[in-house]
């Protein structure tokens, strides 16, 4: 005799509930932290808890274009920096990359004749220097946070060489209107950023590539035995890691018509991989999603964004962004494992 119970269907709906917590991340960290700097804001501009709300200023069309603006570069590193956590190696590299492209883009338009070659030539520069890294993580076996520390001196020496160590400046650069507005508020900058995080996504959910990204991050032994050609996969991270901090640098330059090799960057990557983490990928690899990383890399956003509306002073919002990070991520490791059943 078959004895019916009730527990199939109320554990399909823990299972499915469980997923629902997963596919969230830390979109639910970042609406919190939106609504409090919005009553944060209002009650210093109003000075009344009650007005707090409908005086606030962060949630202002006008301060959400501003944040999408500023979230850009961001996103568009941590898009790259994905791919190559993913794999479970990291770019260090990416910020000094950013700052020698832009140099480079910004020399090679200052050519008349060479103007719409700016673009092309930073975006190649980065490729090849990203491979440069994926060559040495996959062939010559090198730790990847080894190879990449070393490029991140090194690449910011060379930009600091080309830009002959000034500020390469050019008022007239040609693709400065991608600085401008897109359609309503929304930049051209943050376009670019979004389709990035597009067609990062479909290569990662819906290409047999992505499929070999998450294997070699999961288990490389494995996946070599699988046949998977482990250096191939290596060398798309680390050049998409590297063209990604290119189009970073170019997208810099058309907000201040300039490039310092020296300063432009700087800690760059530490806000990418942030946004990595926050957004759920493992630092181990085989674990995270593309849109998990632009909620994390909004959260950043948000959060250097919020301080500055609430008056909180430069010294203070380093130590109150590393907090909030580092709790953020706590609660979200331990709300996984809550949902998993640990």
């Amino acid at each position: 005799m078959t004895i019916i119970t009730n527990d199939q269907p109320v554990a399909k709906r823990g299972k499915a509930l469980r997923a629902s917590f997963q596919a969230l991340g830390m979109l639910p960290i970042l609406i919190l932290i939106g609504i409090a700097f919005q009553i944060m804001s209002g009650y210093v501009q109003s000075g009344n808890l009650v007005d707090a709300w409908s005086t606030g200023r962060f949630l202002s069309v006008q301060n959400l274009s501003i944040v999408l603006q500023q979230v850009s570069i961001n996103t568009v590193l941590a898009a790259g920096m994905t791919f190559v956590i993913l794999t479970g190696g990291i770019d260090l590299s990416v910020g000094s990359i950013l700052a020698a492209s832009a140099v480079v883009a910004v020399m090679v338009s200052l050519n008349p004749d060479m103007a719409y070659l700016g673009v092309p030539a930073a975006l190649a520069f980065g490729l090849v220097l990203g491979g440069i890294n994926g060559a040495l993580v996959a062939f010559a076996k090198l730790p990847p946070f080894i190879v990449t520390l070393g490029s991140l001196t090194a690449v910011r020496g060379l930009a600091r060489v080309i830009g002959d160590d000034k500020t390469v400046f050019n008022p007239d650069l040609s693709y400065a209107w991608l600085s401008g507005d897109a359609f309503f508020r929304i930049s051209w900058l943050t376009v670019i950023a979004f389709s990035v995080i597009l067609i990062s996504w479909i290569i990662l959910r819906f290409t047999v590539l992505g499929v070999r990204i998450y294997a070699v991050g999961g288990n490389e032994a494995a996946a070599k035995l699988a046949g998977i050609k482990v250096w191939v996969v290596l060398l798309f991270v680390y050049c998409t890691s590297g063209l990604l901090a290119a189009l970073g640098g170019v997208m810099s330059t058309t907000r201040l018509l300039a490039a310092n090799g020296l300063q432009l960057g700087q800690s760059y990557e530490l806000d990418a991989i942030a946004a990595v983490i926050l957004g759920g990928t493992s630092f181990v690899g085989g674990v995270g999603t593309i849109w998990g990383t632009l909620i994390g890399a909004l959260i950043i956003a948000v959060l250097s964004n919020g301080l500055i509306l609430v008056g909180v002073s430069d010294v203070w919002q380093y130590i109150v962004k590393g907090l909030v990070i580092i709790c953020a991520v706590s609660l979200d490791r331990y709300r996984l494992s809550r949902t998993n059943g640990g």
